[in-house]
């Protein structure tokens, strides 16, 4: 018997949102749609450009952290979760921990945190509700074997591997003892691809990965193209089912395509009114490994996921209300 649909292991980070133009992406050099690591001071020197001297104010601050994000969703539906992660012992970290509690998400922070600096994420958002993400990781680039629960991860239906922690070793090295553990103890092991940048630098890791046994994918369709060096979404699927016996690739508003194992489906999306992206794919792939743990087919799956994810972007920010996301399954 399981306790947990979905054991976590991934990046715990608290995010601070702006509505920005493109001109400012511009003016602070910063490469959009994709998520880049930084510095505190180079963080500290972001937050003055943004306030100071461009008079943009916070939008919306919230837990984040990609995987995070996932296990909310799937607890917020009616499932069960469980989140390995790392924050310090700070008013930062404090807010990370009682947000994921009152999620409902059960993790390993109770068992004491570290002195030092929890992770933070400055997201701004362009009128194309494009996000392009600046991480502060702090004290979650530690995250390492001893944050692992491996007692929750073995009675656990899915591993799920945030594609964010191949950038640090210690990370990565976390990531790959969960998925031995899991594999050891006939735990599904499921894998994201993050973000483009990440697979374009460190696609070594990810085939590392990919070599110690994934059953399920997670991607969109740029991260596919890159990990597989296809020119289309379809070719892109082809060589990931060489990879992978399953995959779920979101191909922005037109929906989604999965493949179960026996066949290939491409899954309508939903019409939205986007105004932020940020947190898209995490929702997806929650309402998606809910709806795989509750009896659903890929399709009816990735139904409810692409519905999932149409409603997150009408708003700002990487998560929605917990009667919002129940609603959902009623309609």
């Amino acid at each position: 018997m399981t306790d947990y649909d979905v054991y976590g292991v991934g990046n715990a980070l608290v995010d601070t949102e702006y509505e920005v133009d493109d001109a400012f992406i511009q003016v602070a050099s910063l490469q959009k749609g994709v998520m880049t690591l930084i510095a505190a001071e180079e963080r500290e020197t972001l937050i003055h450009l943004l306030e100071n001297e461009h008079e943009h104010q916070v939008i919306k601050q919230a837990g984040g952290g990609s995987a995070a994000n996932t296990m909310v969703a799937i607890a917020q539906l009616g499932g069960k979760a469980f989140y390995s992660c790392k924050v310090a012992n700070d008013a930062t970290g404090d807010f990370f921990m009682a947000d994921l509690q009152a999620a409902g998400v059960m993790t390993n922070l109770d068992k004491g945190r570290e002195a030092g600096i929890t992770g933070k994420c400055i997201s701004m958002v362009t009128p194309d509700a494009e996000r392009t993400m600046l991480t502060h990781l702090g004290i979650t680039a530690d995250l390492g074997v001893k944050e692992l629960n491996p007692d929750a991860l073995r009675q656990s239906r899915y591993l799920y591997i945030e594609g964010y922690l191949v950038t640090s070793p210690s990370a990565l090295l976390a990531a790959k003892e969960a998925q031995a553990i899991a594999r050891a103890a006939g735990v599904k092991v499921s894998l994201t691809l993050s973000d483009p940048a990440i697979v374009d630098f460190f696609k070594s890791s990810f085939d590392e990965l990919a070599e110690g046994g994934v059953d399920l994918i997670f991607c969109n369709e740029d991260e596919a193209k890159l990990w597989t060096a296809a020119t289309s979404r379809e070719d892109a699927m082809k060589r990931l089912r060489t990879i992978c016996p399953r995959v779920a690739m979101t191909c922005g508003k037109d929906g989604a395509m999965v493949f179960d194992g026996d066949s290939v489906s491409l899954v309508p999306g939903f019409s939205a009114q986007a105004v932020d992206t940020t947190g898209a794919g995490d929702m997806f792939a929650g309402a998606f490994l809910y709806g795989i743990n509750h009896g659903m087919s890929y399709v009816d799956a990735a139904r409810i996921a692409n519905k999932a994810a149409a409603q997150l972007v009408e708003a700002f920010g990487a998560r929605m209300p917990a009667a919002a996301v129940k609603a959902l399954l009623q309609a």
